[in-house]
């Protein structure tokens, strides 16, 4: 007994946490050795299920070999039972049958993931299927989660899967990690998966709390284990960034407002320990001198980090690490961070001007306007101001964020 739960619930409790750690280490291996995403995940199931059963009694010395093991055995079983009914020649079944008399301690158990990040992130498959099959195989979140994070229904979020697993399957999607110029080309779309995820959890527009830390610690996960398996600059740049984020969760809200712009957070509360970690990992990452966008986004975190108030933070560097990141992403809203943080040096009236350029191309992006409402209430333009921030309220999808706009929208009222 621990506290006032029963055995049998700690015992179910501490499966639950070894399959959220390890599914997917056990999971590659499988997929690795029978190409066959559905069939490996069905495998590792059916061990599961056999864990709660016998651990209470006999819990094995290495729980994670012991259910590489089962897993193995319980795919073996399948394989065979279709073999009766149609002819499957594509598994070598004798190629993984476990031996006999193995210790399960003494199984050395390869690290596979990789493999499988590359393949649930592979350009054929589009951003929502890559998204959803990363964080069912690789991070061990069940259908149920994913679709409660995503505001969808499970059958949709399990249909989704299937096709996604399909789509494998019917395209040929090779289980490997790509090499030489290929690695480069199909690196951006696992870093792009993986920082979708990440900016779910921090935004969170489409939904009814400002963040998802849930999602935001999942895709964290997710980067350590892709720059633990490939340290290169651009993965350590976003692990990085994510934690430099990260590190101001808490201050996001408070006891008193829903809603803290980074401007008004008490930096007291930030978490030294990410923002520690993302800046040792950004300093080794900028040392190879290989720096990328995610690089120089976390650069620009860091600054933000590093800066006892607002007033004090390096705009004028801030500016300029946008403007080497326009270089890399030549996209309208990294021109619009450039601009405001010009704004911030007591630019206001210049930046309002260089606003007119691209305000066609984000006439449909919401934080334009709110931060172009800002501008307009520095500069007295109280009426301008009015009616952009307007826009912005009626574009948002967050309560807690138009809550915030109409109260900016008060104070010039």
């Amino acid at each position: 007994m621990v506290g006032n739960k029963p055995e049998s619930m700690v015992k179910d409790l501490d499966l639950a946490q070894l399959f959220r750690a390890e599914s997917g280490r056990i999971l590659a291996i499988l997929v690795s050795e029978c190409r066959d995403i559905q069939l490996a995940e069905d495998a590792l199931q059916d061990a599961c299920i056999q864990a709660t059963q016998q651990w209470p009694t006999a819990p094995p010395r290495n729980q994670v070999a012991w259910l590489l093991k089962a897993s193995r055995r319980r795919m073996i079983d399948r394989v065979r039972a279709a073999s009766r009914h149609r002819n499957l020649n594509a598994l070598h079944i004798d190629s993984i049958e476990p031996a006999e008399n193995e210790p399960e301690c003494e199984q050395e158990i390869p690290d596979e993931r990789l493999k499988l990040i590359f393949t649930c992130c592979h350009p054929s498959l589009n951003q929502n299927a890559q998204v959803a099959l990363t964080l069912k195989t690789v991070c061990g979140l069940s259908t149920l989660e994913i679709a409660r994070a995503y505001l969808s229904s499970e059958t949709a979020m399990q249909q989704r899967l299937v096709r996604a697993k399909n789509k494998i399957c019917s395209a040929g999607i090779a289980y490997k990690v790509p090499e030489g110029e290929d690695l480069a080309a199909r690196l951006e779309p696992v870093l792009t998966t993986i920082y979708l995820i990440f900016n779910e959890s921090y935004s969170a527009y489409s939904g009814q709390s400002l963040t998802r830390e849930d999602l935001g610690d999942e895709a964290i996960r997710l980067a350590r284990i892709l720059y633990e398996l490939l340290p290169e600059p651009e993965v350590g740049g976003l692990l990085a960034l994510m934690l430099l984020h990260q590190s101001r969760h808490s201050s996001r809200s408070s006891e008193h407002d829903k809603f803290v712009p980074l401007q008004y957070q008490d930096r007291a509360t930030w978490d030294q320990e990410k923002i520690s970690l993302g800046r040792r990992i950004l300093l080794g990452c900028l040392s190879q001198n290989r720096a990328g966008k995610y690089q120089l986004q976390a650069a620009i975190s860091a600054l933000h980090a590093e800066a006892a108030n607002w007033d004090e933070t390096d705009w004028q560097q801030i500016q300029l690490l946008y403007a080497e990141l326009y270089k890399h992403m030549p996209s309208p809203i990294v021109k619009l961070n450039g601009i405001l943080a010009m704004a911030h040096q007591g630019k206001v009236a210049k930046a309002m001007e260089y606003l007119k350029p691209i305000a066609t191309e984000l006439d449909n992006y919401q934080p334009f306007y709110a931060a172009k409402a800002d501008l307009h209430a520095k500069l007295g333009q109280n009426e301008e101001a009015k009616q952009c921030y307007k826009r912005a309220i009626s574009m948002s999808n967050n309560n807690i964020e138009q809550t915030f706009l109409e109260s900016r929208l008060k104070e010039i009222s």
